[in-house]
């Protein structure tokens, strides 16, 4: 029997070592206590075999347009988004797949051009 796909399953295969795409997390600096949590476990996302780079907001590119209206989002295998939707207190909403070729290759547009940008997280230091 196939399971619907959700984004916890999506994570435990990614994590798996099936699908990885490098990550960037754009940050405001200072961090939140959350960022800062974040931070201190992409540690164990590194050793699942995960790159993650972090990049500071005020170091964005000028005129730089985020997709999916800006909220964070999960690229997987260069095919498949999970989007995180939060009220304006940050807190999850839930969260939801998107599959649109489209949406899913400006994603990787925008990622790729902030990649060379951001710092490897074993440099960045909050």
């Amino acid at each position: 029997m196939n399971q619907p796909v959700t984004v916890d399953h999506v994570v435990r295969v990614d994590l798996a070592g099936e699908a990885h795409d490098p990550g960037v997390l754009v940050v405001s600096e200072p961090h939140s206590r959350y960022v800062g949590w974040e931070h201190s476990l992409t540690c164990l996302n590194m050793e699942a075999g995960e790159d993650i780079r972090w990049l500071p907001r005020h170091q964005l590119p000028e005129g730089i347009t985020f997709p999916l209206r800006g909220n964070d989002w999960w690229l997987f295998d260069h095919r498949l988004l999970a989007v995180g939707h939060f009220d304006n207190e940050g807190r999850v909403l839930g969260s939801e797949l998107i599959e649109n070729p489209e949406v899913v290759a400006e994603c990787v547009r925008v990622r790729d051009q902030l990649w060379a940008l951001a710092v490897p997280h074993v440099e960045y230091k909050p």
